[in-house]
């Protein structure tokens, strides 16, 4: 019940905002698929850029769409609004809570893949984004959930949420196998960059739209992530209720 209760906040969210979430969700990729797919004519493995470049983008949307529904509004809370206190002494078990403000982001996040993905739809490519495409971009967006509710609650103020957002989420957009390709990295640099959630998020995608097997260590990388970060945020919450 405790997760329902949460996602139907985020939903009742979504519906007041639909408008300002489309909007925003929409700027970032559109802009960086006029600039770099539009303007840069050139090729990428063999491919036109664009189909490097679209899969790119829409992991990307993910990412970005659910760290943002997340990081700042539970800083908010917790910091300003207390109500994480309020949540603490009511019935609500604490997992259900944590459960629900990940699933909600991820289904944000996954809401700004798909706006991206209609955006691009006319754009004529043989590009294939399948259900298992759509479950690594909600399993992406799960992870950065996690990621967003961890900094959340480590966060001293509000503004901490836009550092966050400069410092981690603005350098693996540009990084993280989404516009260019890894593989010209140094040795070393490479490896780091590649076992980035975003990373793999976007080698998968981009392996099915192309029509190949999105492999298993992505999901793996995945899963190791949404674990460590859940485990993080779950052991935070418990330990301020037993203060």
């Amino acid at each position: 019940m405790g997760i329902i209760t949460v996602l139907w906040e985020k939903w009742v969210e979504f519906r007041r905002d639909f408008y300002k979430i489309t909007v925003a969700a929409m700027i970032s990729p559109l802009m960086y698929l006029l600039i770099f797919g539009m303007g840069i004519q050139t090729t990428s493995h063999g491919e036109p850029y664009l189909h490097f470049l679209i899969p790119g983008i829409v992991s990307m949307a993910t990412m970005t769409g659910s760290f943002g529904a997340i990081a700042q509004n539970m800083s908010v809370q917790r910091l300003y609004e207390k109500a994480l206190d309020q949540v603490m002494v009511s019935p609500t078990p604490l997992w259900q809570f944590i459960a629900g403000q990940i699933l909600g982001g991820s289904l944000r996040g996954l809401y700004a893949g798909g706006v991206i993905l209609l955006l691009t739809s006319p754009i004529r490519t043989d590009l294939t984004f399948s259900a298992v495409s759509i479950l690594i971009l909600f399993l992406n967006g799960m992870v950065f959930s996690t990621i967003a509710l961890t900094l959340s609650f480590l966060a001293k103020s509000y503004t901490d949420a836009p550092r966050y957002t400069a410092c981690i989420i603005t350098p693996m957009s540009f990084l993280c196998n989404t516009f260019f390709s890894t593989d010209q990295m140094p040795n070393g640099f490479r490896q780091v960059i590649s076992l980035l959630p975003l990373s793999q998020t976007s080698a998968m995608v981009r392996r099915i739209a192309n029509g190949e097997g999105p492999g298993i260590f992505g999901f793996a990388v995945l899963l190791f992530y949404l674990a460590v970060f859940t485990l993080i945020s779950t052991v935070f919450i418990y330990k301020k209720k037993n203060l």
